[in-house]
């Protein structure tokens, strides 16, 4: 007799919640009234509020006045106007591989979907028998973006460490980096993240990304690139793209970019991200781009419309372009406010005693987030005493702090400091 219907997935295990998450809904069920949310990965205005950026109100107004926009599918590969500023924004008006015709660029669903369809493509035609010592791995960061090893691995890419992070110095191992760069077997993949790191928010100078380049270049490994923060790092777009253009620029160095406009643009529902994979010769692109769009076409067959016309009215449309610029720079601007007041009040008006001697590392990392290096056990009284929430890790993201709640959550992180 035929087992019922219920039986069926019974076998199946439950599965551990998100983290980030997890800690959302934590901060959403509590009823101090002086609670803060530091794990969330969005922008925050100066209120704790959602924002809108002026730049994409107007663009929105523009495309639902416009009667001649309509709800018909996208190419596969998306809104072609889209993806060409895309390009251009992330790789430069003046890029040789541009101009050559050597990138092949699709239209994704934000970051992630990028990161998924590089996943995908690199499973499907990176020769791992010839390069990286015969093992289908990608070497990323410790710590990096919880979600780069969940992409690799349903993507069959074993997803191996790198050292990144010096808990001792709060930031940046570059030793332990770049040793690990040119112990890695030849042709290795290598992802990077372009800019404002995350969780830690420590970067490569550019002369350390020059060193590390050289190392790509001698080694023959594979550039994965993602950039989810262009702008948010420094409030220029072009400064946040230095290390990915760098890359490109070094023809001998093969690139893949993952391009999210959900931070830039503050358009997270709207996923409006890209892929561009950099070939060496016009033909190879072409080809590239074909097995893109058979591989797009079996997964989501055609992307969004709506995120991306908003983006390629804030890329081509001169007033727009002047206007988005103002708002990404207000946006970074802010974070940096929001660095510095912290730093003020641990230093000067608590005089807290810092992991390692010194809060620099505040001023020193960059963008959304940043990395107090607090143990777990100083977190924990952090989040269950003091109603602030933030991962195990001591990772926060500076846009929850405004000038109403950056002296309380320095009062606690001082009270943790203390404590052990």
């Amino acid at each position: 007799m035929a087992a019922p219907a219920t039986e069926v997935w019974s076998s199946v295990p439950e599965a551990p919640p998100d983290a980030i998450f997890q800690l959302t809904a934590a901060y959403k069920a509590d009823q101090y009234e002086k609670k803060v949310n530091l794990g969330v990965g969005a922008y925050r205005d100066n209120n704790g509020n959602p924002w809108v950026l002026p730049s994409v109100k107007k663009a929105q107004a523009a495309l639902i006045a416009d009667e001649s926009v309509d709800h018909e599918y996208l190419s596969i590969t998306g809104l072609a106007e889209f993806t060409a500023a895309s390009a251009k924004l992330i790789l430069g008006a003046d890029s040789a591989a541009i101009a050559e015709k050597r990138v092949a660029s699709v239209q994704t669903i934000s970051g992630t979907g990028a990161n998924h369809l590089g996943a995908t493509f690199l499973s499907k035609f990176y020769d791992f028998s010839k390069h990286g010592g015969g093992k289908r791995e990608i070497h990323i960061s410790n710590p990096t973006w919880a979600n780069h090893k969940a992409i690799f691995n349903m993507c069959q890419i074993n997803p191996v460490d790198y050292p990144y992070y010096d808990a001792k110095t709060v930031g940046l191992d570059f030793e332990g980096f770049t040793g690990a760069l040119k112990s890695a077997p030849d042709g290795s993949v290598f992802l990077l993240h372009a800019c404002a790191h995350n969780p830690t928010g420590v970067d490569p100078t550019r002369d350390q990304w020059h060193q590390i380049a050289d190392i790509f270049e001698s080694k023959k490994h594979l550039a994965f690139f993602d950039c989810a923060y262009q702008g948010f790092a420094s409030g220029d777009l072009d400064a946040d793209a230095y290390s990915v253009r760098h890359f490109v620029a070094r023809k001998s160095i093969s690139v893949l970019v993952c391009q999210s406009f959900a931070k830039n643009a503050g358009l997270y529902g709207e996923r409006a991200g890209a892929l561009h994979v950099i070939s060496a010769t016009p033909e190879q692109n072409k080809a590239v781009f074909s097995q893109l769009a058979v591989i797009q076409r079996a997964e989501i067959s055609n992307p969004p419309a709506f995120g991306a016309r908003v983006v390629t009215l804030l890329l081509t449309d001169p007033s727009l372009w002047a206007q988005w610029q103002k708002d990404v720079k207000e946006m970074a601007g802010r974070i940096i406010e929001m660095r510095k007041a912290l730093f003020s009040l641990l230093t000067e008006k608590f005089k807290t005693p810092a992991p390692g001697g010194s809060w620099d590392h505040i001023m020193k990392q960059i963008g959304m987030f940043s990395f107090l290096g607090l143990s777990p056990k100083q977190v924990k009284m952090i989040v269950d005493e003091g109603h602030i929430y933030m991962t195990a890790n001591s990772r926060i993201s500076m846009a929850g702090l405004t000038t109403s709640n950056v002296e309380y959550v320095a009062s606690w992180i001082d009270k943790a400091a203390r404590s052990a």
